[in-house]
């Protein structure tokens, strides 16, 4: 088998799984897409869709009335409208009518998008027409026909897990902030150029990237602060790393796995037992010896954790890139496309 060939699930798992998700409008027009392609349709009025679209959020937040979006800040432009409903302000044919104008102008145009590609599965499930209608392809049908239960189960499973990180992202623990502002009195808002830092970091990781271990390109390199910045203040060599930027912008602010902790302690080890510069840099930012430098990242760990809520990136401590064998066929593609 070529190993770069997807077949159609492949195509629909890696835009469910791998998408960037600041809402869940992608989750929401997949879960449309599947109803629709059941009941046969193949040609959808964009009337129809807005109705579906609207009936899913309808009946998500009746019974789990949870964030759609990570901003604490925001609703979505879906739960101001059901919140709309809810309140008798609008009434469900001008719920309609809103969603047809505001409520997937964008999901729509950027389903297919995986991560950042936009060509990998560019029109794999259908075709549209702005604000007149959608065409749905055979593909969808074939892969409903033949994954439906599964497919809907994992819309299902995605949806609460993003729900469960904004519901996290929202909270606003004492104890959190606390953190928060310790670690903003100590670091510095201005960010440093990092990206100087490229070559050096390729030497140490072996070209390849921290989070999934396949190679990166000369034109896909991320610099990324394995402990998010936005909690840290700071960017000290101890925290960088590089990336596919697929990895860097999938995993935005959140928590990453203790064995990407563990794995960060060895490579600052390995430059430890070097003569680089960083090693007087990294010293004096966690420690002179290595039980005191693994002790003080392991703290800043546990810090993290309370602070962003135990907000794991896809959602599970124990998630893993460089095990992940989907994610690896995927990245491994377009590392050569």
């Amino acid at each position: 088998m070529d190993t770069y060939h997807f077949d159609d699930i492949d195509y629909w798992k890696a835009i469910i799984l791998y998408g960037l998700n600041q809402a869940t409008y992608k989750i929401a027009l997949g879960k449309t897409l599947l109803q629709l392609s059941h009941a046969g349709k193949n040609t959808v009025d964009w009337n129809t869709l807005a109705r579906t679209f609207l009936n899913n959020y309808i009946e998500r937040l009746k019974t789990n009335p949870m964030p759609q979006q990570t901003n604490p800040a925001r609703r979505t432009v879906m739960e101001r409208i059901n919140q709309q409903l809810l309140l008798g302000t609008i009434t469900y044919e001008g719920a309609v009518e809103r969603v047809e104008t505001d409520g997937f102008n964008d999901v729509v145009p950027r389903f297919h998008t995986i991560g950042l590609d936009t060509k990998l599965a560019a029109g794999a499930f259908y075709q549209f027409e702005h604000g007149k209608r959608l065409y749905i392809k055979d593909s969808l049908f074939k892969i409903n026909e033949t994954h439906g239960d599964e497919l809907y189960s994992e819309l299902e499973a995605r949806w609460s897990l993003l729900e469960g990180a904004f519901t996290l992202n929202h909270g606003n623990w004492e104890l959190a902030n606390d953190i928060r502002d310790i670690y903003l009195f100590q670091g510095y808002e201005r960010r440093l150029p990092i990206t100087r830092n490229i070559p050096f970091l390729k030497g140490y990781q072996g070209n390849v990237c921290f989070y999934c271990g396949e190679e990166i390109s000369n034109d896909d390199i991320h610099v990324d602060h394995v402990l998010p910045r936005q909690l840290m203040m700071h960017d000290e060599v101890w925290n960088l790393v590089l990336s596919h930027s697929l990895c860097n912008m999938s995993k935005e602010d959140a928590l990453v796995g203790p064995h990407y902790v563990e794995k960060l302690i060895a490579r600052n080890e390995n430059i430890m037992g070097s003569n680089h510069p960083w090693k007087k840099k990294i010293s004096s930012a966690l420690g002179a010896i290595r039980e005191a430098r693994i002790r003080t990242t392991r703290y800043h760990y546990e810090n993290a954790k309370v602070a962003l809520h135990g907000r794991y990136w896809e959602n599970c401590p124990n998630y893993n890139r460089e095990t992940d064998p989907f994610y690896k066929k995927l990245i491994t593609y377009l590392n050569n496309t």
